[in-house]
Formats: structure tokens, C-alpha cells, sequence
């Protein structure tokens, strides 16, 4: 799931899609009804790619928290993030059994299950490709350090006066 774009803005309401950087600020258009909003640098703004959830070993990326959903509900819509707070808590608990019960609330809660559902229904809840490390052959590395090798330059000449 790519996150890097994705966008939520303090104040206001749903998730948004970074279009264009500008000098100010950047302009965002919103999963919900399309609308184009311009932001300021002054805004309280998190990528969902940046968001962690606490757990009691250490931190889990949003990410991998929105693929054990798609997981548990075969990429499909979750419950309400409408539902009572024991529900929301339970269904968290099944997602990510480890959480920390301290750290992470109820609302936190129904914001990750609403972003879930606003993806969801977007289509952005893409798999990411695994990243495969190509692995280039040392001797090609040497013969390629050897070509860059020039001679090195001459001094020039001291002028007589």
C-alpha cells in the first residue's frame, strides 16, 4: 500500500491527495468529494505514510496495519468506524494483538478504521511490490572503475615575463 501522498490535514475532514507543491504551502484534492483545497505550511499536516501505532514492542507502520485489515477482510469494506468503542477495541485487538492499550485510544481507533474504508472504497489499497535488491556482478564494477581512469592532467607551463 503506497501511503507516500496521501494526506490528513488537522481541521479538516477525510483524507486528501497531494497534488502540487507550491511555494506557500502545496494544494491537496480530497478522497471524499474531489474538491481541490489549497494548505498552508502553518497547517497541522501527517502523511499516512509517517503515522505509527504503538505497540508494546515497539512501533508498527500504518501501512502494515492497513494490510492486516485487507488481510482479515479480503481487501474489502470493515465495520463502521461509527461502531461503540468496546466494538472498535475488540476488532483492533484482532488486527493488531499486541497494541498498546496506553498509548492508543479509541478515536485513534475509528480514524484508522474510516482511512481503511475511504482507501477501500478509492481503490487505493494497492499491494506493494516487494522490493528486490538486483544484485550486479563485482567483476562488471571493476571493468566499468577501470574505464573511468583518465590520465591525469598536465600543469601548465610557467609563463615567462
Amino acid at each position: 500500500m503506497s501511503l507516500e501522498k496521501i494526506l490528513s490535514i488537522s481541521g479538516k475532514p477525510g483524507l486528501y491527495v497531494l497534488k502540487v507543491q507550491t511555494r506557500t504551502g502545496f494544494v491537496a484534492e480530497s478522497l471524499l468529494d474531489g474538491k481541490k483545497v489549497t494548505v498552508s505550511l502553518k497547517s497541522n499536516v501527517s502523511l499516512l505514510s509517517e503515522i505509527s501505532i504503538y505497540t508494546y514492542d515497539a512501533e508498527k507502520p500504518l501501512s502494515e496495519i492497513m494490510q492486516n485489515i485487507a488481510k482479515k477482510e479480503n481487501k474489502g469494506q470493515t465495520i463502521s468506524h461509527k461502531e461503540d468503542n468496546a466494538t472498535l477495541l475488540t476488532y483492533f485487538r484482532e488486527i493488531l494483538p499486541d497494541y498498546d492499550e496506553e498509548r492508543v485510544y479509541a478515536s485513534d481507533v475509528k480514524k484508522i478504521v474510516n482511512w481503511y474504508n475511504t482507501l477501500q472504497a478509492k481503490g487505493l489499497l494497492v499491494e506493494e511490490a516487494p522490493v528486490v535488491a538486483e544484485e550486479v556482478a563485482p567483476v562488471a564494477e571493476e571493468v566499468v572503475a577501470e574505464k573511468v581512469k583518465k590520465a591525469p592532467a598536465k600543469k601548465a607551463a610557467a609563463k615567462k615575463e
